[in-house]
């Protein structure tokens, strides 16, 4: 044990060295804001459960059982994200970090290494999902006047869930490291994940899960009923936790200890049998995963005839960034996940049940259309920054190239620039124009959206490229660790204040429009003033969010390099 606690130390002293070194008034305010961010999502979760367990528990005798059966969502959901999350973290603290030599050249026991390992993975990639579970449990626990060890059964319910789902993953981890070849098992995981996710994905949204509030779907009210009671497997382990839970809140106290006893006498034993698999084949596998990666597929030499309108050194760095991307398995991969969710974006447009909604169909097929370019944004700001912020982070060491060739930064970044922002577009206008269609939108709305996400769309790919200049991460492991910095909270929050205040600023004169066509007159001359103003300040503003964080990211970047 003394040894394990050894290991677990450097992890610590990490924090305080930063806690030390840092610039006291620049960390503060980071904490300051990271804090405010976290309230303000933490309480928006936990006033909208709040509400909806409220509006529940109004409906008699129907609305305990909607209740309990969102419970049950919640706690699958919960369950199967800490699964995936913790599959990644597992491979990449176990078998992927930079450190693994030195730890195992240590008079250490592999074991001891793997747990204190496995302790860190299982932190990492629960306390996050537990932290801001919590909410919704809490909003159970005042809805259903539950007492005191209704919450501490929340706590070490969750718990015992997160060492579940890091020991399951441990043990799938470690037997694939045996089976695969070491060089591939990243890229295998990624593809599996990849896979798992959307077969999920799809499963739940093809389930229409939406139809548990609308009775008249069923043929009689038994059938909705026994729909709405249906059991949840009874060996998966969120359901006993689940079972722990409603005991909690309205059963005898008998059944609270007997399920949370069996969820964690189950998580303590797959503790100790993990720790022997891993006595018996971790090392082994950390030795095979020293040799030199390969691609899991081999591509053809790639074809950059289109960017011939380009020359010299500028063609050289376009050439380089395209190439990379698809050589890189761990960025290209993730378009089948992107192209996976635009299905099921517009496909979620095609099923909506206009027809039974109380106001005039083609009033709400526009304002829904408007309320999309909002939407379509936010997840394009998603795709930027998964993407394009972290552009300038994935050169690391080899950013001195850049820094000594013949291209000026600001050559360096536009290029950047261009080399996402041409398919964001792409996807943009793709997703408007086929939603869009779907919804039967006016021809006002469809130029409208169109036009707007035309102007939109380069300030929020400047934005992610600017600002991954000007607060850069060259040392991280993943370029997705950039996104969760400092400099991706601020991306995040500007795209957002950037697309609210567009929307707000074409709202008025939106409705304006629309209701002068419904009532067949023409705009006044006050309409007309307030919409010209709307619409140049609405260009004023995405003129600046295209110009001016390239600008702060070339100065930020230059003089980092100083």
């Amino acid at each position: 044990m003394k040894e394990i606690i050894t290991l677990l130390k450097p992890r610590l002293w990490s924090f305080r060295s930063n806690a030390s070194t840092k610039n006291k008034r620049d960390r503060s305010f980071k904490l300051l804001l990271f804090g405010t961010l976290a309230l303000l999502f933490w309480g928006g979760l936990f006033a909208a459960s709040l509400r909806v367990l409220f509006y529940f528990k109004s409906i008699a005798e129907l609305g305990d059982i909607l209740a309990y059966k969102l419970l049950s969502m919640v706690m699958i959901t919960f369950f199967s994200l800490l699964i995936f999350s913790s599959i990644l973290t597992s491979l990449s603290k176990l078998y992927l970090s930079r450190d693994l030599p030195l730890v195992h050249s240590m008079p250490v026991s592999s074991y001891k290494i793997f747990v204190a390992r496995w302790i860190e993975s299982t932190l990492d990639s629960s306390w996050m999902l537990v932290v801001y579970t919590l909410p919704v449990f809490i909003a159970y626990g005042i809805v259903f006047q539950a007492g005191p060890l209704f919450y501490v059964n929340i706590v070490l319910i969750l718990l015992a869930l997160a060492i579940i789902a890091s020991g399951i993953s441990a043990v799938l981890v470690m037997v694939a490291v045996i089976i695969v070849p070491a060089s591939r098992i990243k890229n295998i995981f990624i593809f599996l994940s990849l896979a798992l996710f959307l077969i999920l994905f799809f499963a739940v949204r093809l389930l229409r899960p939406e139809r548990l509030v609308d009775p008249e779907i069923f043929e009689t009210t038994l059938v909705y009923l026994k729909a709405l009671r249906a059991p949840a497997p009874p060996y998966l382990p969120s359901t006993w936790a689940y079972d722990s839970i409603t005991a909690a809140l309205s059963g005898p106290m008998t059944g609270v200890f007997f399920h949370t006893a069996l969820t964690w006498s189950f998580a303590l034993v797959l503790a100790f049998v993990i720790i022997i698999i891993a006595d018996a084949i971790y090392f082994r596998g950390v030795s095979r995963t020293q040799t030199a990666p390969r691609r899991l597929f081999k591509a053809r030499r790639f074809n950059t005839r289109f960017l011939g309108i380009f020359q010299g050194p500028v063609r050289a760095l376009a050439v380089k960034e395209v190439r990379i991307f698809f050589r890189d398995q761990t960025q290209w991969s993730q378009l089948f996940l992107i192209g996976a969710l635009v299905v099921i974006y517009v496909y979620n447009f095609k099923v909506l049940p206009l027809e039974k909604a109380p106001i005039k169909t083609i009033y709400l097929q526009n304002l829904l259309s408007f309320l999309n370019m909002g939407l379509a944004t936010f997840v394009l700001t998603a795709i930027t920054a998964r993407f394009a912020y972290p552009a300038i982070s994935i050169e690391r060491e080899a950013f001195w190239l850049v820094k000594s060739g013949p291209v000026p930064l600001r050559n360096f970044l536009w290029i950047k620039f261009f080399v996402y922002f041409c398919p964001l577009l792409i996807l943009s206008e793709i997703l408007i124009i086929a939603t869009n269609i779907l919804l039967s939108v006016t021809t006002f709305m469809m130029i409208l959206s169109t036009i707007t996400i035309f102007f939109i769309v380069p300030g929020i790919v400047s934005m992610g490229i600017g600002l991954g200049a000007a607060y850069p991460n060259f040392k991280s492991e993943n370029p997705a660790q950039s996104v969760t910095s400092f400099g991706g909270v601020v991306f995040m929050m500007l795209c957002a204040g950037y697309i609210g205040a567009v929307i707000v600023l074409e709202a008025g004169p939106v409705y304006n429009f629309f209701m002068a066509d419904l009532q067949d007159r023409a705009l006044t001359t006050y309409e007309w003033i307030w919409t010209v103003g709307s619409f140049s300040l609405a260009f004023i503003i995405s003129v600046c969010a295209f110009l001016l964080p390239m600008r702060f990211g070339e100065k930020r970047l230059s003089n980092l390099l100083l």
